[in-house]
């Protein structure tokens, strides 16, 4: 009797597993892939550094002396908006809080980085001539979404003309994708003409997503609203 009872209790296990990962499948799919385990046990032993040489100073351009309006017009109105502090790009389907470090110390901000999107320290501020640059962590195919360790993962699928939504202050600033590059490790991003007289986001990331090998760098031009 007791013999049955076993394998009654063994059969309903069995079925109540099978049940949960059909269910659950696309949030635990990854546990099946063994590239991405092994990945993951990887950096779990060897965590990859991936802000240690985007955050070098001589990546980005010095914006600290460029505080006028875009072209010159400190009376442009933007959206009032009930968000702030955020960052969405539709088209790939993000959502992520924008961090503001209060210094350009490594550790710091890659402790920020698990919390979203970093607004890297000395970026001019949305609206005034010069460029923005966002900071976000990238992830293997499949990765869990463990914080924020997956937030820019796609940015290789943005195309031209892709919007990127920007809420600060309480006001929305509207970006349209320009430019995509491929950089080596500490390469400097190189300034366009966008740059010139007008507002640009550049969104920063490891490339290919999760390996410290390159960067990919979408520069995005502010939109009149």
């Amino acid at each position: 009797m007791n013999h049955d009872k076993k394998k009654i209790l063994k059969f309903f296990i069995v079925i109540y597993l099978v049940s949960f990962t059909v269910i659950n499948w696309n949030d635990i799919s990854w546990v099946f892939n063994y590239r991405t385990v092994s990945s993951l046990l990887y950096d779990f032993f060897t965590p990859y550094q991936n802000i240690s040489a985007s955050s070098s100073s001589n990546v980005f351009i010095n914006n600290s002396a460029s505080y006028s309006a875009v072209n010159g017009k400190e009376d442009i109105k933007y959206l009032y908006s009930s968000k702030t502090n955020l960052l969405e790009i539709p088209s790939i389907g993000i959502s992520s809080p924008i961090i503001f470090p209060k210094n350009k110390n490594i550790n710091a901000i890659t402790k920020d980085l698990d919390n979203g999107t970093v607004y890297y320290p000395g970026s001019v501020l949305p609206g005034q001539v010069g460029q923005i640059v966002v900071l976000g962590h990238s992830a293997p195919p499949n990765w869990p979404k463990i914080k924020y360790d997956w937030v820019f993962s796609d940015l290789n699928d943005l195309k031209y003309g892709d919007k990127i939504h920007l809420y600060f202050d309480n006001k929305e600033y509207i970006y349209s994708v320009r430019e995509k590059n491929f950089l080596a490790k500490g390469q400097e991003i190189v300034p366009t003409s966008l740059v010139d007289n007008g507002n640009v986001l550049v969104l920063v990331s490891c490339w290919p997503p999760g390996k410290n090998l390159q960067r990919i760098a979408v520069q995005a031009e502010l939109s009149s609203n």
